[in-house]
């Protein structure tokens, strides 16, 4: 029995089709547009995303041989908000996560419980990321469509509204949205009260993590040219599914996410609350893993500023790479030195994220001379945004939250020179996954335990989650990375002033 994840991310959705033991039997992808109406704004289509999504699904099950899918689960972004009439169909544009309008929709939430509060409740920190300030923000500035909206759905309970018939959205992605109480794994109904958003009007919360949740409609499933149902389970936010995919399954594991952005989920056996979490904006909700929790970082940078590198400056190497189809990248860092490069990058070139939060900080080289080379710079990229995952994981440790060992996914995962530097600089072994199509493969496997495929997620791990290698670190080059890191450590602080000048 074959299993389907679908991912709906940000700029970009993805239906996979795995088999039991992990194989990928066959995949589509679509790319979509976000949508800026004004400065800080951020939405989307989702109607469109939607018929996309469709698309990938068709083409994925059109191009299997054999095997039909018998379970789809969601990996989806998180905070989007989508209000829907009482059909299912979106009644304006989404309002994605990295929109930024509901600055003081956020400070009457501050006013009204207080931002600890908050955060011991629910495990998300004040932001404009969250869900519950847009909806505020709906109810201020569109009353006329907050009265008509039938319900306020994120893009898994929309998927599953169409595809199925009922609005339900996994605890996992529900605790993003500043209104489940973590411990409770239910809506807050103290925080909706407040806020007047009636219980009715928001997705159901699934019982179970991988529990099936309904049935392919039968005109879809026609569609599809299934001649069996298909089953809907809960999935979950689209970086815990990336962490189940890559094997994240018991604490003190964690994944690191380097695709546009860069991403750390760290799995917890119970959420730590401390307060330098909150106050470096890191979110703790539950995994789609029963029983944990996870943290997530979030540096804004990642990949995107190596690609920014590669496009400003490696021409040479781009049309080298299209002549002789070698890859840019590594042609870029061919020439770097072995050790810590003569240079200091900091990675702000979209303001920072977390732990310091500064939306006008901005990117800076240190240490350049007549004998900087490109390779070096390009190195320097690399360790810059290395030091700044150092700094996430160092405070997520310094909270109480063991980290053992990161499993490596996404565009960053194809580099060993990236994978080494990580482990130098991080002073953690690292695995990486063959799939890393993470998002993905976590979905496929809560279908498959929806559909009693495994007997559960730790089965489905060791069953279909497969491993490329295991780097460690290496003590000479640890040594020699520590002064750097200390250096680094002080750049912003000794930078912001300026960079917000600029």
């Amino acid at each position: 029995m074959s299993l389907i994840g679908l991912d709906i991310g940000t700029t970009g959705c993805k239906a996979m089709i795995f088999a039991e033991d992990g194989r990928v039997l066959s995949q589509a992808r679509r790319e979509y547009a976000i949508q800026t109406p004004q400065p800080g704004w951020a939405e989307q289509d989702a109607e469109a995303v939607w018929a996309l999504a469709w698309q990938c699904l068709r083409e994925a099950v059109a191009a299997l041989a054999g095997d039909p899918p018998t379970a789809l689960a969601l990996s989806c972004q998180g905070e989007a908000v989508i209000p829907v009439d009482a059909e299912g169909r979106a009644l304006r544009a989404a309002i994605l996560g990295m929109d930024t309008r509901t600055t003081a929709e956020n400070a009457w939430l501050v006013e009204t419980f207080g931002a600890d509060e908050l955060f011991q409740r629910t495990g998300m920190p004040v932001h404009t990321i969250n869900t519950l300030p847009k909806l505020l923000w709906l109810q201020r500035h569109e009353p006329d469509l907050w009265r008509k909206a039938h319900q306020f759905l994120l893009y898994e309970d929309f998927f599953l509204r169409r595809l199925g018939g009922e609005a339900v959205i996994s605890t996992c992605l529900a605790s993003r949205t500043q209104m489940m109480n973590l411990a409770a794994a239910d809506w807050d109904d103290d925080i909706l009260a407040h806020c007047g958003i009636e219980r009715s009007r928001l997705a159901q919360p699934a019982p179970l993590a991988g529990g099936v949740v309904g049935r392919l409609h039968p005109a879809l499933q026609q569609e599809l040219g299934l001649t069996h149902d298909l089953l809907l389970v809960s999935g979950g936010h689209d970086q815990a599914c990336a962490a189940l995919g890559s094997g994240v399954t018991a604490p003190g594991l964690a994944m690191v996410s380097t695709g546009t952005a860069e991403v750390v989920e760290v799995a917890m056996a119970t959420p730590t609350l401390a307060p330098a979490l909150r106050d470096g904006g890191i979110s703790v909700y539950r995994h789609v893993v029963p029983g944990l929790y996870v943290a997530m970082t979030l540096n804004h940078s990642g990949g995107l500023l190596l690609r920014w590198f590669r496009d400003t400056l490696g021409q040479w190497e781009m049309a080298q790479a299209t002549a002789t189809g070698a890859d840019a990248y590594d042609l870029l860092l061919q020439e770097a030195p072995v050790g810590p490069t003569g240079l200091l990058l900091l990675p702000h070139f979209a303001g920072s994220g977390t732990p310091t939060l500064d939306v006008h900080a901005k990117g800076a080289i240190l240490g350049l001379t007549f004998a900087t080379t490109k390779a070096e710079m390009a190195k320097a990229v690399l360790e810059g945004l290395t030091f700044e995952l150092r700094i996430n994981l160092d405070l997520l440790r310094t909270a109480g939250v063991q980290i053992d060992e990161l499993h490596a996914v996404g565009g960053g995962a194809r580099s060993e020179l990236w994978l080494q530097l990580k482990a130098d600089i991080c002073g953690l072994p690292l695995r990486v996954p063959q799939v890393t199509d993470a998002a993905c493969l976590g979905a496929a496997l809560l279908a498959g335990v929806g559909a009693n495929v495994y007997s559960d997620l730790s089965a489905g791990v060791a069953h279909a989650v497969h491993w490329r290698g295991r780097i460690a670190p290496q003590p000479r080059q640890a040594d020699a990375y520590a002064p750097r890191h200390a250096l680094y450590r002080r750049l912003h602080p000794l930078l912001a002033e300026i960079l917000h000048a600029l």
